[in-house]
């Protein structure tokens, strides 16, 4: 699950919206509009799968999806309680991944909390609040350890410990801290906000969704300034272009040449939207994929994790299917378009037998056999 983040009034809500295609977040014009949480499904935009029902003949087309969750505003002392903040800091730990929204336009008739727009100030807002949070349990750990008469904390421990605490204190998120695959799995156990995969959606105006504008180019440089340890490894943060406001006026048009033409008028090609690119950038967040069933009952986009084994994505479908597997037949999508057909697909010789250690591929087609 993905947690949209950021001050009141950035346009989470509205954003969120667009993003499940409903309205079912109130979106108004006040802080705190939003206190309880809402969650939605997300269809996952996918030009192959409507290519792959198209030539199979499929009756149902079925998309991947991804779950989000839009947090209330939060503000500056949200570690400290102001703004309902422990509440809502509490909602981004049940997250995988954060979308941190920023505010990238002027708009008079919109209130900004802090009177002003300001993306890398907002931006840093938000960012203190969860270092501060993750601060605040590294210090209960350690004096936890302190306090007990027979410790269990082993050296390593101690010594991650006091490592993500130093990058913290030094304005740097904990998932920027080089460790080891024990280290980050006992770090793992304290639910820290900074170690949440974590990128940018700059909320800009429409004629801005192209090229961007001032504000966005200011959070572009701020992010990139930030996304890199103590070794200048590149720890993954990026900025997405979005527009809440256009993206909750495209998802209200039906008629496929109107959307295309209103799409090109605000610069961005028809084939991709600021929602599609963020709900990809989100797949990549959360090391996600997905592979491919057809046939003329339905076409459907299945949900894996990457480096999956057959086994574990045909789980997906039924644990019988993972329990009993024999063989998966693979064959890529640009073969299955050019084919039409598991049948014709075998005839030219392009499908494979894989084994249980396959690892499924992103856009594969699979047919999975079982006892």
């Amino acid at each position: 699950m993905t947690g949209l983040v950021g001050l009141p009034n950035v346009g989470k809500s509205s954003l969120f919206n667009a993003l499940i295609n409903n309205h079912q977040a109130a979106a108004e014009n006040y802080p705190f509009c939003t206190i309880d949480p809402n969650k939605g499904i997300a269809p996952v935009s996918d030009s192959t799968l409507d290519a792959l029902a198209l030539v199979a003949g499929s009756k149902k087309t079925i998309p991947a999806v991804l779950e989000f969750l839009d947090i209330a505003g939060l503000v500056e002392g949200a570690s400290k309680g102001e703004g309902l903040g422990n509440k809502f800091l509490g909602n981004i730990r049940e997250c995988d991944a954060i979308i941190h929204v920023v505010r990238c336009f002027e708009d008079d008739d919109i209130i900004h909390v802090e009177s002003s727009v300001d993306p890398v100030r907002d931006a840093e807002v938000i960012n203190i609040e969860l270092a501060l949070s993750d601060l605040e349990q590294i210090e209960k750990k350690q004096n936890k350890s302190k306090r007990a008469k027979q410790t269990t904390t082993t050296a390593m421990e101690v010594e991650v410990l006091q490592k993500v605490y130093d990058v913290l204190g030094e304005g740097l998120p904990a998932r920027s801290v080089s460790m080891n695959e024990e280290e980050r799995d006992f770090i793992k156990g304290l639910h820290l906000l900074t170690m949440k995969p974590q990128i940018f959606a700059a909320n800009v105006d429409d004629m801005s969704l192209g090229d961007g504008n001032k504000f966005s180019t200011a959070l572009e440089e701020y992010v990139a300034s930030q996304t890199f340890d103590a070794e200048g490894t590149n720890v993954g943060d990026g900025v997405v272009l979005c527009s809440a406001k256009f993206e909750s006026e495209l998802v209200s048009i039906d008629d496929v040449d109107e959307r295309a033409e209103y799409m090109e008028m605000c610069g961005l090609s028809s084939d991709e939207s600021g929602l599609e690119r963020l709900s990809k950038s989100c797949y990549d967040l959360l090391r996600l994929s997905h592979y491919y069933t057809v046939g003329p009952e339905e076409a459907r986009a299945w949900t894996i994790t990457q480096g999956s084994t057959a086994p574990v994505a045909a789980g997906k479908i039924h644990t019988d299917i993972c329990d009993g597997f024999i063989r998966a037949d693979v064959v890529g999508s640009e073969e299955m378009l050019r084919h039409k057909s598991w049948t014709e697909c075998k005839e030219h010789g392009v499908v494979r037998s894989e084994g249980k250690d396959y690892e499924v591929q992103h856009g594969d087609c699979v047919l999975f056999h079982h006892r």
